[in-house]
């Protein structure tokens, strides 16, 4: 897809925007048997075609809009209508629009020719196909497109990478890929196998890897600025490939969707992607303790006690509750060796949060009212929501344990998210600038490009937008 700042004098295909009010001020310019079939509201397609070509007209709803629903018009769009649209010089009128809200347009016509196994079949990728648009200058037009392009190769990748079936993505392949991305966008990589991890004490991830057929691959990847005195962020990704449950075994009826449990992990591999491919003026320091939760003789059994990096005793209850074994060693790796101004950790952890929210929003919790705040703010923004939820200590009671310093779940049917968070609290090592963002419920689910449930590419905009604009 290419955007140049011109007219032709004659188009084969037009892509014409109206809000309702729009539509109201200048349907008299129109064929009048198309008001009954086209009002401007958001999301409806109207399809002219006359002598010259085919005019789509596509109502974006109130002119009150947000930006980021000028994205979900434009994906589903470029999804419903992917069989007719011709990879063609496109001219698109939109008079009204602001510079934002057409990058948001363009950028869900992108986004919305993700299909899995994803491929570059879709006509908006064609190299014939233009956007033609006379509103906003050359110069703008190609800053809009270098960000649009980086910001689809994250989401696309992380899409794909949590809609890949199990075998097709087991712990060598995933760090195979990373190993090439990081030589591709200039990152530093670091992997720890299960030797290593032993050496350095990261107990707490090692006891989900052991019951593994795979190496263990505890991986870090860097991404530097030459900007001085730029801000770090670390972030840390849940990065189970498939979730058995353990010996504490899953119920075999949705247990398919347990690819998805890298949820956190593809989200900030899509936000590494962007933050890499733009070159933005910050570090990252991402950590991602890769492994699988699965069933063998060698398993970690319920009544374990295991030792953490940080020295803190943990007793497991039970091990479908593996996802913060393995965070609670990223983090403190991360808070020990790294100098990070804020910490972020992602994970698809509780069956608690998807319950309380279901897909409408991820769950967060902060010990910092600024980073709550921020996040919040660029959730609403980005329209990848979060609610804040408390960090009370009197949920610390709920994990002391009779043998250890801490217990991996409480056996109280309630809470179970707040559980989890409160139990990661003790692996920052006193950081006073982390979140932990519980994205179980939104991660994975209804999309538009498949029938079954699939990935959303959650979180990815949500921290590329943050990354961007934290100085």
């Amino acid at each position: 897809m290419e955007l140049i700042n011109k007219k032709n004098k004659t188009y084969t295909q037009v892509f014409q925007l109206f809000t309702e009010e729009e539509w109201t001020k200048k349907e008299g310019k129109f064929n009048k048997n198309i008001s009954p079939f086209f009002t401007g509201k958001k999301n409806e397609v109207f399809i002219n075609a006359h002598e010259e070509g085919v005019t789509y007209f596509i109502g974006l709803g109130k002119s009150t809009l947000q930006n980021f629903e000028a994205q979900q018009v434009a994906q589903k769009f470029s999804q419903s209508q992917k069989k007719n649209l011709q990879p063609v010089p496109t001219l698109l009128l939109a008079d009204f629009i602001t510079d934002k809200q057409f990058e948001e347009f363009v950028k869900g016509l992108l986004i919305g020719t993700y299909n899995y196994p994803f491929d570059k079949t879709h006509p908006f990728w064609n190299a014939k196909f233009e956007i033609h648009f006379e509103n906003v200058s050359q110069k703008k037009l190609n800053a809009i497109t270098e960000r649009v392009t980086a910001l689809c190769n994250g989401q696309i990748a992380c899409q794909d990478w949590l809609n890949k079936p199990a075998n097709l993505k087991n712990p060598d392949i995933f760090n195979l890929y990373l190993k090439n991305l990081a030589k591709k966008n200039d990152l530093k990589y670091t992997v720890f196998n299960r030797k290593k991890c032993e050496e350095l004490g990261l107990g707490a991830y090692l006891s989900v890897n052991q019951g593994s057929a795979y190496d263990a691959a505890f991986t870090i990847l860097e991404y530097k600025t030459s900007v001085k005195n730029a801000k770090t962020i670390g972030l840390v990704g849940k990065c189970v490939l498939f979730d058995t449950g353990g010996v504490s075994l899953k119920n075999p009826d949705n247990m398919h969707y347990m690819k998805s449990d890298m949820g956190g992990a593809t989200a900030v591999l899509g936000a590494l992607i962007y933050a890499s491919e733009m070159q933005l003026p910050v570090n990252i320091v991402a950590i991602l303790p890769i492994t699988d939760n699965a069933i063998s003789e060698k398993a970690f059994l319920p009544s374990d006690v295991i030792t953490a990096y940080n020295g803190k005793t943990i007793e497991v209850l039970n091990t479908d509750a593996e996802g913060r074994m393995i965070l609670a060693d990223g983090l403190s790796y991360m808070a020990k060796n790294f100098k990070t101004d804020i910490l972020i950790d992602l994970a698809t952890l509780t069956g608690s949060s998807v319950r309380m929210f279901g897909d409408t929003c991820g769950a967060l919790f902060s010990n910092n009212e600024e980073l709550k705040n921020l996040l919040i703010k660029t959730g609403d923004k980005t329209n990848q929501r979060l609610w804040n939820l408390p960090l009370w200590d009197i949920w610390k009671d709920d994990i002391q344990s009779d043998v250890a310093d801490l217990k991996n779940i409480s056996m109280k049917p309630i809470g179970d998210c707040i559980i989890a968070a409160k139990f990661l609290e003790q692996f920052i090592e006193n950081h006073p600038k982390w979140a932990h963002l519980d994205i179980a419920g939104v991660a994975f689910g209804s999309v538009g490009y498949a029938k079954e449930k699939a990935a959303t590419g959650f979180g990815v905009q949500l921290l590329a937008d943050l990354i961007e604009n934290y100085h």
